[in-house]
């Protein structure tokens, strides 16, 4: 009987390819397939990190979002249509498993932190064994990106996503020492009214691709339009004891 593979959840860090760990970038060229999540028609932001580690000797499992951004999150045909597609790739990695091939996924910064892998993750631990590789969060790559010190003394770091109604962004960091905003994108007038009505404004930085080639790094204050890619958040550095 053939054993059953392992499933891989690798953490790839923040988007320089120099920042994959020695592991990660050791199972990658070591597993017979690597899976990766992308938006149709596209490589995917996960795919392009690893092309510098990719031996071409792997299987590739390319899991194709059915949406991204056309419906908002909560909405109940975005509910239904990511729950299909998550089982559609759950699918996909079980039958590679099964036929005891072991699978590297790629997941964009750390595998348990507001990834795409938890899902796939949660549907499958029960079935197979499963290795955890973390990876470089993006909130890190782009606070050294920033050379912002983000925790002093006795500090308290709050990480919190864009998606947060207007009122309850606002309440949440009027409370916080530091904070880190995540998912921008349509989202980021608001979060960007949120910070300056919680009296923040002039300790915001925004960072965009932060640790890839098209970085920016500017105050909140001087980011004046509304467009955020997927790859950019903002950062409140903390202002606790220091000697």
């Amino acid at each position: 009987m053939t054993a059953t593979g392992r499933l891989y959840g690798i953490g790839l860090g923040p988007g320089d390819p120099d920042l994959l760990t020695v592991k990660a970038v050791r199972l990658i060229q070591a597993v017979p397939v690597v899976g990766y999540f992308a938006k149709a028609g596209r490589r995917g932001n996960a795919r392009v990190i690893v092309d510098r580690w990719m031996t071409g000797k792997a299987e590739e499992l390319p899991l194709y979002y059915p949406m991204t951004t056309e419906h908002a999150f909560d909405s109940p045909v975005y509910v239904v249509v990511l729950a299909a597609f998550y089982e559609a790739a759950v699918t996909a990695i079980a039958g590679h498993l099964d036929a005891g091939r072991d699978v590297a996924l790629l997941s964009e910064g750390d595998p348990l932190f507001y990834g795409s892998f938890m899902h796939l993750f949660m549907r499958l631990r029960s079935r197979y064994a499963v290795t955890l590789v973390p990876g470089v969060t993006g909130m890190a790559g782009c606070w050294a990106a920033a050379a912002a010190p983000m925790t002093w003394g006795d500090d308290t770091l709050l990480v919190m996503p864009g998606t947060l109604a207007l009122a309850g962004l606002i309440e949440r960091l009027r409370a916080a020492d530091a904070a880190v905003i995540m998912k921008l994108g349509r989202n980021f007038g608001k979060v960007r009214i949120a910070v300056q009505e919680a009296g923040l404004l002039h300790r915001a930085i925004y960072v965009e691709r932060g640790t890839m080639d098209g970085e920016i790094v500017l105050p909140l204050a001087e980011k004046t339009d509304d467009d955020a890619p997927y790859f950019s958040l903002v950062l409140i550095p903390g202002q606790g004891r220091r000697p």
